[in-house]
């Protein structure tokens, strides 16, 4: 039916209907962005691990804090999964849930904002005061006519949000501060909003605060900020750029570095996100929501310097359907091919489109760069078979990435929405693979 009358409804009418739905569900809860300081956080990758990072420098400095993502929402110490299926859920929901925060005691709170969301005017009635940029490279286009400038422009409405509001919480007027990666070509047009404070960051080049010393570690990642040491529990160099803001964050409420260092290092998990499953088994599993280019680049990044010389990597990877940007397929195809020692192509969410298909795009992108089906290349549209075969076909040392999910909580496949999440059937499979391989012949 919402799809009937998606396609039936003019444009304007349906804008107009989403904008009245978030306006309505910030009266019937009482504007509670306005009691918190709201940061928002924007960009194509990178998103939810900023974000969580921020909560927990905040936490370890004394400001009780929540937070919306794409894999988790906190409030306070309170965790658990968005099972949403959308980093921004419904309006009313995400007015719900700062209004618990706002109850909880939370004094701030981090909201990932997507294009998405702003198209369909879900941050209407989410106050912001500080606006990070993460990265952009070209995602979600078909969402946006397939021009990268809308989808680039989209999200810099919560940048013009920023000086749109004025907000005092107990006396004190808060100030409006944007924080973006200066490594990234697009930096600059989202510096160009108004804002009482703009500071940059990067991993090298040119930036306000700048990591180096950077050196990769078995249990994570540790840099440098001005000789101010800081390390990472979650796995990847490029989660430093990651880390930035929230340091940056820290700081500007008084947070000393010490404190700030505690509770990056506290932060040991972030679901789906290099989250390492270990059920007793003599290879490395790694569940991950990479999706696209970059972030498949990343992951196999570091799982190829992790390994040692007589291991080898293993991938699972897929991409979705209902209208995501088909381009991106033979480009996961090319990468996994060539950094990669076997590839397994899989279902991730093909919604309503050709399941078959989608997998074909990227298995024949990665034959032309070399792989052989059924050798190195396995085209295996059922998910947890997929998994299962990753899993059996390690050795001692390999490493396997389990990618395209994260921690996601369902799958839709012809349209059909089931209960999902790879950790879950990660550790399954293990516990199915370890007990048969412990069983007397």
């Amino acid at each position: 039916m919402k799809k009937i009358l998606k396609r039936a409804l003019p444009h304007r009418w349906l804008s107009a209907y989403h904008y009245l739905t978030a306006l309505l569900a910030a009266i019937a809860y009482g504007f509670p962005a306005k009691k918190m300081i709201v940061i928002g956080v924007t960009g194509t990758k990178g998103k939810t691990t900023t974000a969580n990072f921020i909560w927990a420098c905040l936490m370890a400095g004394g400001y009780k804090t929540g937070m919306i993502g794409t894999a988790n929402i906190r409030i306070g110490e309170r965790e658990f999964l968005n099972s949403y299926h959308m980093t921004m859920p419904g309006r009313f929901i995400i007015q719900k849930l700062m209004a618990e925060m706002v109850k909880s005691g939370c004094t701030h709170c981090i909201v990932e904002t997507t294009s998405e969301g702003i198209k369909q005017y879900r941050h209407i009635g989410i106050s912001y005061d500080i606006g990070v940029f993460t990265n952009l490279t070209p995602e979600h286009l078909p969402s946006h006519g397939g021009s990268f400038e809308t989808y680039k422009a989209m999200k810099g409405v919560m940048f013009a949000a920023l000086s749109s509001h004025r907000k005092t919480i107990k006396g004190k007027s808060i100030k409006k501060v944007i924080i973006a990666n200066n490594g990234s070509e697009h930096a600059g047009y989202y510096l160009r909003f108004p804002a009482d404070r703009k500071i940059t960051f990067a991993v090298s080049g040119s930036a306000d605060i700048i990591a180096d010393h950077v050196k990769e570690t078995e249990g994570g990642v540790y840099f440098e900020i001005a000789h101010a040491p800081f390390a990472l529990r979650i796995l990847g160099k490029f989660n430093i750029a990651n880390a930035l803001p929230a340091i940056i964050i820290a700081r500007l409420f008084g947070v000393n570095d010490q404190t700030i260092a505690q509770g990056l290092n506290e932060l040991r998990v972030i679901p789906g996100r290099m989250e390492q499953i270990v059920e007793g088994q003599q290879f490395i599993v790694l569940v991950d929501y990479a999706h696209e280019k970059q972030s498949i680049t990343n992951v196999l990044q570091t799982a190829n310097a992790m390994k040692g010389p007589d291991a080898r990597t293993i991938i699972l990877l897929g991409a979705e359907g209902g209208g995501r940007d088909r381009a991106k397929r033979p480009i996961m195809g090319e990468l996994a091919a060539t950094m990669a020692d076997y590839v397994i192509v899989s279902n991730v969410d093909p919604y309503d489109d050709d399941p078959g298909q989608i997998a074909e795009d990227i298995a024949v992108s990665a034959e032309k760069f070399g792989k052989v089906r059924n050798k190195n290349l396995f085209v295996i549209e059922d998910r947890r078979e997929g998994i299962r075969k990753a899993l059996a076909m390690a050795q001692a040392h390999d490493i396997v990435l389990i990618t395209g999910k994260g921690a996601e909580q369902s799958i839709v496949i012809g349209g059909k929405s089931s209960h999902w999440d790879d950790r879950i059937v990660v550790r399954e499979e293990l516990y199915r693979l370890l007990s048969t391989q412990q069983s007397p012949a």
